[in-house]
């Protein structure tokens, strides 16, 4: 199978593997799309994983072809997502169903091989089944999207609130999606005119572009302020704009990845205490038994109610290489969602 294959920092070679076999539990899915994450750039670029070689990417989804030993046969032919990471089903997170804080986990693309691959073999505990119809780009993007939807459950998001998001980017504009389908009015704000004017043109109206994003937001409610704010950015003026913009006993969401660090002022520090904000950590997506960020992203998106594929900007192939790294770290162009599509 072709596999895009990182031997070392900025080395990402388009070479040859053996085709997985799928051990008993597990199945093999012909890949059909793989997002590029943003944390995937620097771990291509900059930082490296956690071992080399490995094929890099986890946002992911394709067809199951083969069964291992033990797989149900009506698995055979299904679209689906994979859930990335792999719990050790051990530890006391884990026994909570708490696994993104699962204190031994695997995970595909990072510590083990991933989706910059035409196969890969997958626990059958990891598929995210879709209907028939499902399109696999916008099926590749259940991670990211299950990525949002968790950080605003982790701000017990209600219906008929204010979800003011700073960053739009592709997991901010989910975000916003989100908002939307479960009830809330979703306003946007990003320095970068060219991102907010995405944003407008896939739907969005309630969007600002600048510095100003917190008094936007505040003159938008007319002085109360969000109810929710996502700091989708991870950048220090992103998630002080969060304070300035909450409402009193408001909730703030971190949710962006920082490249750097995150210091804060002394008067966006006080916003935290004199409202009482609530600031929730959010890292990666549940995945517990049931309805859970997984399945609820792909039920929205069979229902038209998150519309991900119109996020899309850049389309390559496995044999593009480095090509949309390049890209996206030389800022050349526009670009939201980047996507190598098999």
């Amino acid at each position: 199978m072709k596999v895009l294959n990182l031997h070392g920092i900025g080395d990402l070679r388009y070479e040859e593997l053996p085709d997985p076999t799928p051990k008993a539990g597990e199945v093999l899915v012909k890949i059909k799309a793989c997002g590029i994450c943003g944390s995937d750039v620097p771990r291509v670029l900059t930082k490296g994983t956690y071992h080399f070689p490995t094929v890099v990417g986890h946002e992911f989804a394709g067809q199951v072809v083969e069964l291992g030993a033990g797989a149900d046969p009506a698995l055979l032919g299904r679209k689906a997502a994979v859930f990335p990471l792999l719990p050790c089903f051990k530890c006391d997170m884990c026994v909570r169903e708490q696994y993104a804080s699962c204190v031994n986990y695997n995970y595909f693309g990072s510590r083990c091989d991933g989706g910059f691959s035409e196969y890969i073999a997958a626990p059958v505990w990891n598929l995210v089944l879709a209907g028939e119809s499902a399109d696999f780009e916008e099926l590749a993007m259940a991670e990211p999207c299950a990525v949002a939807l968790h950080a605003l459950r982790r701000c017990d998001i209600k219906s008929g609130e204010t979800v003011a998001v700073f960053g739009a980017g592709p997991i901010g504009v989910m975000a916003a999606q989100w908002a939307q389908a479960l009830g809330c009015r979703a306003i946007l704000a990003d320095v970068d005119a060219q991102k907010a004017g995405f944003a407008r043109s896939v739907g969005f109206s309630d969007v600002y572009a600048g510095t100003e994003g917190a008094d936007y937001v505040k003159e938008a409610t007319k002085g109360a302020g969000a109810g929710i704010c996502v700091d989708a950015a991870g950048v220090a003026p992103a998630m002080e704009s969060c304070f300035y913009a909450a409402a009193p006993l408001g909730r703030v969401a971190a949710l962006g990845n920082p490249a750097g660090g995150m210091n804060f002022s002394q008067k966006a520090y006080w916003e935290i205490l004199r409202k009482q904000l609530r600031v929730c950590g959010s890292w990666n997506s549940g995945y517990e038994s049931g309805s859970n960020d997984w399945t609820d992203a792909i039920k929205y998106m069979a229902c038209g109610d998150l519309k991900l594929k119109p996020l899309i900007t850049h389309r390559y192939g496995l044999s593009d290489g480095l090509a949309p790294f390049h890209m996206i770290a030389d800022k050349k162009e526009f670009f939201n969602k980047v996507m190598y599509v098999m």
